[in-house]
């Protein structure tokens, strides 16, 4: 027998409805017993059914959702979607000639040039096939020639290995009096410029008349790096080195590393620069060539690739 006063009700409103309906189970529960010496028997009875109710109540307050939650979902088979989803949904943006496919990947299964690799470019449509990997729809091919205009440094590379050693051999042009030919060596194959200036490339680079036919320039990774290699160009002048780029005239490169640190680079069998090396680019992420543009036309043709041994 409890005696004594009976307990204040509690402030039930803020509660869930279970835990108020045990509640006043409860209280009944106490109030019953209070008074069981007065009101005999049936009382008493009373009492334990009121009992029983503040006993079940917490139990029924267990939240059915949570039952429901412990269970795993019933599998739902994928449905096609149907010809109505697909008439709401944006269309995918198709890739133009040359296009660079949504996300430009290097793979590692790229295969390394253990022998030479070349291609004239001659094909029977404007796109390059399997063996090139573009960052760009700037890129087709026209007229038997690999052709690029305003690629804003998004090259097109070569989907072959290169060893530490190579000479890679291709002809070129630019259709400007801005000349700016540019190509990538031991880059990565698949990056391009992130922004207005290329100061994240990968790779060496060379720039044959570049920044408005002022300059040629040798540089690694950032072609406007204060240590790149560079000649300063006379406007006009009949000196294959220091003369600026003549338009639509057909120039021969050469670019070639055989100690793994020093990039030579040969125009027309002249030396234009050399780049030595102490911390070369080598290895993974520095095992593609590439070629590039920034805005003017250019042409590339018959390139050759030969792996040297180390």
């Amino acid at each position: 027998m409890l005696h004594g006063r009976e307990p204040k009700a509690p402030h039930t409103r803020a509660l869930p409805a279970c835990f108020r309906l045990w509640l006043v189970g409860f209280d009944a529960f106490v109030s019953a017993m209070n008074r069981l010496g007065v009101s005999g028997l049936p009382r008493l009875l009373n009492s334990l059914v009121a009992g029983a109710l503040a006993i079940a109540g917490p139990f029924a307050c267990v939240p059915r959702e949570r039952e429901e939650r412990a269970k795993p979902a019933p599998a739902v088979a994928a449905e096609p979607p149907s010809a109505a989803s697909r008439a709401e949904a944006p269309d995918e943006p198709e890739n133009e000639v040359g296009a660079a496919p949504p996300a430009v990947e290097a793979s590692a299964a790229d295969p390394l040039l253990e022998a030479v690799f070349e291609d004239d470019f001659e094909r029977g449509s404007a796109e390059l096939g399997p063996n090139w990997r573009v960052t760009s729809p700037a890129w087709r091919v026209d007229g038997g020639r690999l052709c690029g205009e305003n690629a804003r440094n998004h090259p097109v590379w070569l989907a072959r290995r290169l060893p530490r050693n190579a000479v890679i051999e291709f002809q070129a042009l630019s259709e400007s009096p801005d000349g700016d030919i540019k190509a990538e060596f031991w880059g990565d194959g698949r990056s391009s410029a992130s922004g207005q200036s290329y100061t994240d490339a990968t790779s060496y680079l060379t720039v044959f008349g570049g920044w408005k036919n002022r300059f040629h320039v040798l540089a690694r990774r950032d072609e406007h790096a204060p240590d790149r290699r560079e000649i300063k160009l006379v406007p006009g002048g009949a000196d294959l080195i220091t003369g600026t780029v003549v338009p639509h005239r057909v120039y021969r490169f050469r670019v070639e590393r055989r100690d793994g640190h020093a990039v030579r680079w040969q125009v027309d069998d002249m030396d234009i620069l050399t780049y030595r090396d102490d911390e070369p680019l080598l290895g993974p992420g520095h095992e593609h060539f590439g070629f590039n543009d920034w805005q003017v036309r250019v042409c590339f043709d018959n390139l050759r690739v030969t792996p040297l041994r180390d």
